[in-house]
């Protein structure tokens, strides 16, 4: 149930703002979502940009910003996003496509270290990107030893998607969260614990629809590396 605070233009920006939550949409999906004006959404949802509150994708698609992730990710000087910093831009350069490391955060997974392709065409998510749980490899790996967890029954991928990735100890997917977009991902452990997940991600052309037979074996790698920092 929505809570109303009594500050008009602070409940409709929560408004926006968790019509989002679920993953991108175009203005007029927020404006179905949330019952408010197009124009109203439209004022919001840039006033909210300006404050990294929202983004936007390559579509024009509105989506949650970094600075969600900046405040609610807890600090990102620590162990693991400092070995990231070494780990990623070796897992780049060996797959030629983009690297990230993410981090569980409630429903979303936050973008906590990255290691962007130099130039051409390529999947870039910028570091403090909130993006859903529900959709992607590294969304796959994260929710895969939590099958119980109430997010699986909304997600694009299904349980027996997860039984997979538990199996093969990695996950990959084709077009799950952006169109044209795939990934490859494998989970980081400490303690037997899954703590965070690395993925590559670049276009399908590129990566084909079989990303994991291109990158499983280099993202595993950086995942176990990551684990013994």
């Amino acid at each position: 149930m929505e809570q109303y605070s009594g500050v008009g233009v602070l409940d409709k920006s929560v408004l926006v703002l968790s019509a989002v939550e679920g993953g991108a949409s175009t203005l007029a999906g927020l404006t179905e979502r949330t019952g408010l004006s197009r124009a109203t959404v439209h004022r919001l949802a840039v006033a909210l940009e300006v404050h990294r509150l929202l983004a936007r994708d390559r579509e024009g698609r509105w989506l949650l910003g970094p600075r969600l992730a900046e405040l609610g990710g807890g600090p990102v000087s620590d162990a693991l996003v400092e070995r990231a910093a070494t780990v990623l831009p070796r897992l780049r350069d060996a797959t030629g496509e983009s690297a990230q490391l993410y981090r569980r955060h409630g429903s979303l997974r936050l973008c906590v270290a990255a290691a962007e392709r130099g130039s051409g065409l390529r999947d870039t998510v910028p570091v403090g990107s909130a993006l859903p749980m529900t959709a992607g490899s590294a969304a796959q790996v994260l929710l895969a030893w939590t099958p119980d967890d109430p997010l699986v029954s909304t997600a694009a991928f299904t349980p027996r998607t997860l039984a997979e990735v538990r199996r093969r100890g990695w996950a990959h997917s084709v077009a799950e969260r952006e169109t044209g977009v795939a990934s490859v991902s494998a989970a980081v452990r400490r303690d037997g614990q899954v703590i965070a997940a690395v993925s590559v991600s670049g276009p399908l052309e590129r990566l084909t629809r079989s990303p994991g037979r291109l990158h499983a074996e280099a993202v595993c790698a950086a995942a176990a590396e990551l684990g013994r920092g």
